[in-house]
């Protein structure tokens, strides 16, 4: 009886939790979900500090989903 790695792996999640800091140097960030699989992460969102919409830059991954 042989037990194999393919019996011992373990599943990826598809989700990854990772903190988007605001390009206006603010320092405000906050977290959001992307998949695994895609690229770096850039959105365009409000940043409360200087009251004006600003891009938002994938910093780096907390954890996984």
């Amino acid at each position: 009886m042989f037990i194999t790695t393919a019996n011992l792996a373990k599943a990826k999640s598809k989700m990854v939790l990772v903190q988007m800091l605001s390009a206006a140097g603010t320092g405000y960030c906050f977290n959001a979900k992307r998949n695994r699989l895609s690229e770096k992460m850039v959105m365009r969102k409000k940043d409360p500090v200087v009251n004006q919409h600003v891009l938002f830059f994938e910093k780096k991954k907390i954890r996984s989903i």
